[in-house]
């Protein structure tokens, strides 16, 4: 039995249901899971490890639910540098089609590094492109180099060119390979079990790169097995167009006659979705994945959390891929989130409801995220969850003149990256660096993947 005692923090925000936080606030954990929270003076005052985490904001591990780990490779690609979705889409796909096993492996291992430098404990992956033998047990086996936890969704493309989608039709696969490896890859990774280090969910690219009869068939796959579905949805005004045009539906209603709505379904993006969609999204229980970076730089459009929020709709947060964002920095995402919000509620946009505060992204990074992906074990820190937790010592320049309220300047003061990132009680990042793994060989090695594949080389 391994414990855990943290301890002195000037603030612990819990995250909890009474949004508690607590001054000189600290946590004890046991194998992983917490078994107090509370001031350190009501602590054990021993444990296995202790950390003093004096003068220190502590806050639940943040939880991010989008990401293409593999688009580490071919960040700010200049023929995609100033293009929309579907031209940068274009530009990209057959550069990915070079991607190896090797390349998915390192690519996650970049991602997931820079994910938990930025206080992030659990992260969402789309893994939809699968050339040349690459498969899902690749990112499996390199994260579990990093110490994340991850939802890896077993996405999936089958409408290549000749059938009239967009990818090279080198870079999709038959539907019922996808079906055969999806149910191989829940069977061989999912496990529901609290603490899970590893949830698999079942995800088609989008509703206009698989057939309908695949998002049916994925559907009842995923709860054949008791798994997520996930997939992009009304991310530009040409998408939304499109479904409407071709279906004669708006995207959310073509998804629910698909079988796709529910607590078990979280969607990328939604930025073109209206009141009416709003509410059936919140009756249902449909969840959002919003990326506030990835749609401003694919100049996408404003997601309306402004009208999302107060209706009640489960959302988290999404860094996206690093080829559309491009980092995977879930503080930056935060704070993101929070002024692209300000921006949609102005006078300029729909003028609608509050400005969204810097506790209310926060939220979005943390339970948001965990109820988005239908974990009720991460999210906040209180007894009974997972001893996941970043801190960042509030002795920054980037602080300075904002201690007056340490948590709001942790979203309101530029990105930085935290001084400790822990995991199931165990430390992934201490004083500001990786320590499950050497980073700069694994940059190097990165390096020269990103130089071969956007050569071609």
């Amino acid at each position: 039995m391994s414990t855990l005692l943290v301890k002195n923090a000037r603030v612990l925000a819990t995250m909890d249901d009474g949004r508690r936080e607590i001054p000189d606030g600290g946590i004890y954990a046991t194998n992983g899971f917490i078994d107090q929270v509370g001031p350190t003076s009501e602590l054990p005052e021993t444990a296995d490890e202790v950390v003093d985490l004096s003068n220190h904001l502590v806050f639940p591990g943040l939880v991010n639910t989008h990401h293409h780990f593999y688009q580490t490779l071919t960040r700010a690609v200049p023929a995609a540098q100033d293009a929309g979705l579907f031209d940068w889409l274009k530009t990209l796909y057959p550069i990915w089609a070079r991607i190896t096993p090797d390349d998915v492996f390192v690519s996650t291992q970049i991602a997931l590094a820079e994910l938990a430098l930025s206080g992030c404990t659990t992260a969402a992956d789309h893994l939809y492109i699968y050339p040349n033998g690459c498969r899902l047990d690749d990112q499996v086996a390199a994260a579990a180099t990093i110490g994340l936890r991850i939802n890896a969704s077993r996405g999936s493309m089958s409408l290549g060119e000749s059938s009239g989608g967009l990818p090279p039709d080198s870079v999709v696969e038959t539907e019922a390979a996808i079906l055969d490896d999806t149910v191989r890859v829940i069977d061989a990774f999912h496990d529901p079990s609290p603490g899970s280090m590893v949830h698999v969910a079942v995800s088609p690219c989008s509703p206009f790169s698989v057939t309908e009869d695949l998002m049916r068939q994925a559907a009842h796959l995923a709860r054949d097995k008791g798994v997520q579905m996930h997939t992009h949805l009304a991310e530009t005004i040409d998408e939304e167009d499109f479904i409407t045009e071709t279906h004669g539906v708006r995207p959310v209603e073509w998804m629910e006659q698909l079988e796709w709505a529910g607590p078990d379904v979280w969607f990328a993006h939604c930025v073109h979705i209206h009141k009416g969609e709003i509410k059936r999204m919140a009756r249902d229980g449909t969840g959002i994945a919003h990326c506030p970076t990835s749609n401003m730089r694919l100049a996408s459009g404003v997601s309306p959390l402004d009208r999302l929020i107060p209706a009640g709709v489960s959302v988290g947060l999404g860094v996206d891929g690093s080829a559309s964002n491009d980092g995977s920095h879930m503080l930056g995402e935060a704070r993101q989130a929070m002024l692209l919000a300000r921006l949609g509620a102005s006078p300029s946009f729909r003028n609608e409801g509050p400005l969204l505060s810097a506790r209310q992204a926060l939220e979005l990074a943390t339970r948001g995220g965990a109820d988005v992906l239908g974990r009720t074990d991460i999210g906040s820190l209180e007894p009974g969850k997972c001893a996941d937790f970043a801190a960042v010592s509030l002795d920054r320049i980037e602080f300075a003149g904002g201690l007056h309220d340490p948590v709001a300047i942790l979203l309101f003061s530029a990105p930085v990256t935290v001084d400790h990132t822990y995991v199931h009680g165990r430390a992934v990042v201490s004083n500001r660096e990786l320590v499950t793994a050497d980073l700069p060989p694994i940059i190097d090695r990165h390096n020269a993947a990103s130089q071969r594949i956007v050569s071609g080389d």
